[in-house]
C-alpha cells in the first residue's frame, strides 16, 4: 500500500534526522540534510521540515540565513511530512538534548501509544482526546488544548476532522479507512499556543487569476498544491527579489497565506509525538519502525 510506503519512508527519515540533532550543529544544517534525505528516498516534502525549541511548539523552519545551533539545554521537536504521489505521512518526535527532560518527552509519547490503540471505526473523536489528555496529566503536564492532530487525504494534509488533544466532546466517530495524524503535545505550561514570529512558511488557499505574480503563483500550484512549503523553495527557481515581490502581493490579495511560529504561550517547555494511523480493527500505524 502506498499510504504505508510513505510512512515507513516518513519514519527513516525522522530516526536519521534526529542522530543529527547535537549541541553545537546549526539548524539549518540539520534542515538542509533532511531535505537531501527526503528526495534520495524518492520522496516530497508534504510541508518543510520543522525544528523546534523549548517553548516553541512548531512552524520553525531554519532557512539558510538562520545561524542558530543546538544548544546542551534544548529541548528539541523534529517535525517531517513527506508524500509519495499524493499519499502523506506525517511523523514528530522530541530529541532532549539536556538529558533533563525525559518525563515531558515521554508524556507525550505514551499519550500516542495510547491514543493509537484508539483508532479503530466508531471511536468517538473526543475519546481519543480525553485519553490524551488523562496519560499527559499523570506525568504531571498539560496538553496543548489549540494544537490538533488531523484528517489526511491525497495531498490534502489537513483535510477535515481533528483529532483534540483533550476531551472536546465532538462525537463524530472514525470510519474505516480513514487515515489521521495523531500529534499530542505535553507542556510544563498552562497548554495554550499563540502565534510568534512569522515562519516563512506558505500554503495556498484561494488559487485565482493574477498579472503580478503569475509565474510565482502557477509553480506553487503545479508544484505544492495545498501543502504548505517554504519561500527558500521559490529563491531557488525565482531570485530573491522576484520571489519576495510575487509573495507580498499573493499574500495581500489572500491568495496564499504564512504561518506564524506557535509558541506556547506562558513560556512553557514542549514535547510532541506523532505518528500517522489508519483506521482499521486493528490500527495501522504506517510511521512506526
Amino acid at each position: 500500500m502506498t499510504h504505508e510506503n510513505a510512512g515507513k519512508t516518513a519514519a527513516e527519515i525522522l530516526d536519521y534526522g534526529k542522530k543529527l540533532i547535537k549541541p553545537g550543529v546549526k539548524l539549518k544544517e540539520v534542515t538542509n540534510k533532511i531535505e537531501e534525505k527526503i528526495y534520495s528516498m524518492k520522496a516530497t516534502p508534504a510541508f518543510p521540515p520543522q525544528l523546534s525549541l523549548n517553548s516553541i511548539a512548531a512552524h520553525y523552519y531554519s532557512d539558510n540565513k538562520d545561524e542558530t545551533e543546538f544548544k546542551e539545554a534544548d529541548l528539541v521537536k523534529l517535525d517531517i511530512g513527506i508524500h509519495i504521489r499524493g499519499n502523506i505521512a506525517d511523523t514528530a518526535a522530541t530529541v532532549d538534548l539536556s538529558q533533563n527532560n525525559e518525563e515531558i518527552v515521554k508524556a507525550s509519547k505514551e499519550a500516542l501509544d495510547a491514543a493509537l490503540k484508539l483508532f479503530i471505526p466508531g471511536t468517538k473523536l473526543r475519546v481519543i482526546g480525553k485519553e490524551i489528555e488523562a496519560v499527559i496529566k499523570s506525568h504531571g503536564f498539560n496538553p496543548i488544548k489549540n494544537l490538533s492532530g488531523h484528517e489526511i487525504k491525497a495531498y490534502d494534509l489537513h483535510a477535515g476532522l481533528t483529532v483534540p488533544n483533550f476531551d472536546n466532546k465532538d462525537e463524530t466517530k472514525l470510519e474505516d479507512g480513514q487515515v489521521f495524524a495523531v500529534e499530542p503535545f505535553a507542556t510544563t505550561g498552562d497548554g495554550y499556543v499563540k502565534d510568534g514570529k512569522l515562519s516563512g512558511i506558505y500554503f495556498l488557499v484561494n488559487p485565482k487569476n493574477v498579472r503580478s505574480g503569475r509565474e510565482v503563483l502557477n509553480f506553487i500550484a503545479d508544484n505544492f498544491q495545498t501543502l504548505p512549503f517554504h519561500k527558500k523553495y521559490l529563491v531557488k527557481k525565482f531570485g530573491e527579489f522576484k520571489t519576495n515581490f510575487a509573495l507580498r502581493i499573493l499574500e495581500r490579495d489572500e491568495i496564499i497565506h504564512q504561518y506564524n511560529q506557535l509558541v506556547e504561550r506562558s513560556n512553557g517547555l514542549v514535547s510532541q509525538a506523532e505518528h500517522t494511523v489508519i483506521v482499521k480493527d486493528k490500527p495501522i500505524i504506517t510511521t512506526k519502525i
